[in-house]
């Protein structure tokens, strides 16, 4: 398949996900079930590091998580007591376990109580952060510059600097970011723009995307989702991300 037919067929698969019928059957379906901007943003959050392991199980878990939330995450997040906090200490998905729980809650309180949408979590300083991978790192060191901040929780917020590929922060960052009439991202962070997002480079995403060429890289890691991202701009050099979709879809759907 020539570059041109490459680009065809993708944006065909692109057209044919990337719509509402996607929704209910995706971790995106938590955020979408809130209307304000910060329970979105902190809704999807929690379903983006959940967001591994079946579909189905993903969903049911940030249901869970924030049902104990009262469904009103911001508005728990701000307000909660200590009393509040015991359900959470039964909670678990997976590795993910009540220490992480309860430092996200604490993060979440101290970072809402300071700013107004977590994007400010992203941003840092501008010139610290020209990079995508600059910004996570940023996040990354933020969201842990708690004092006692558990050693563990590490594993459930990637970063580019320990060699990981940043899956789930990466597809976090799509909804938030991406803006378009489809329905399915939120476009609701006007910071970063839609061609500083890196491709998320999950097992189906990486098995099409080796079958069409678009990864070299023997290993799956930051520089991967990289390789993957710039030869999806050759693509579409304004919106590359948009084909998370046709490789998802190729991968969970076409068995392809």
């Amino acid at each position: 398949m020539n570059k041109q037919e490459l680009k065809a067929f993708l944006d065909a698969k692109v057209e044919a996900y990337n719509q509402p019928g996607f929704i209910p059957n995706d971790p995106v379906c938590i955020p979408h079930e809130y209307t304000k901007k910060q329970d979105i943003e902190i809704a999807g959050f929690i379903a983006a590091v959940f967001a591994w392991g079946q579909r189905k199980t993903i969903i049911n878990k940030s249901h869970e998580f924030l049902q104990l939330m009262g469904n009103e995450p911001h508005q728990f997040v701000l307000q909660y007591e200590e009393d509040d906090l015991k359900p959470f200490l039964d909670f678990k998905h997976r590795t993910f376990n009540s220490t992480d729980a309860l430092y996200f809650l604490h993060f979440f309180r101290w970072f809402y109580e300071r700013h107004e949408s977590l994007e400010e979590a992203f941003i840092g300083n501008s010139e610290e952060s020209s990079s995508m991978e600059k910004r996570l790192t940023h996040f990354f060191e933020l969201f842990f510059s708690l004092p006692d901040h558990p050693i563990r929780t590490y594993k459930h917020i990637p970063n580019p600097a320990r060699k990981s590929a940043c899956k789930r922060i990466n597809m976090f960052l799509r909804w938030m970011v991406r803006n378009d009439d489809k329905g399915v991202d939120f476009g609701i962070w006007k910071s970063i723009k839609q061609n500083e997002l890196i491709c998320p480079c999950d097992l189906h995403v990486d098995r099409v995307a080796r079958k069409l060429g678009l990864i070299k890289r023997r290993q799956t890691n930051w520089q991967t989702a990289v390789e993957l991202t710039e030869n999806l701009k050759q693509l579409d050099p304004t919106d590359p991300v948009k084909y998370d979709f046709a490789l998802f879809g190729l991968g969970v759907e076409e068995k392809y």
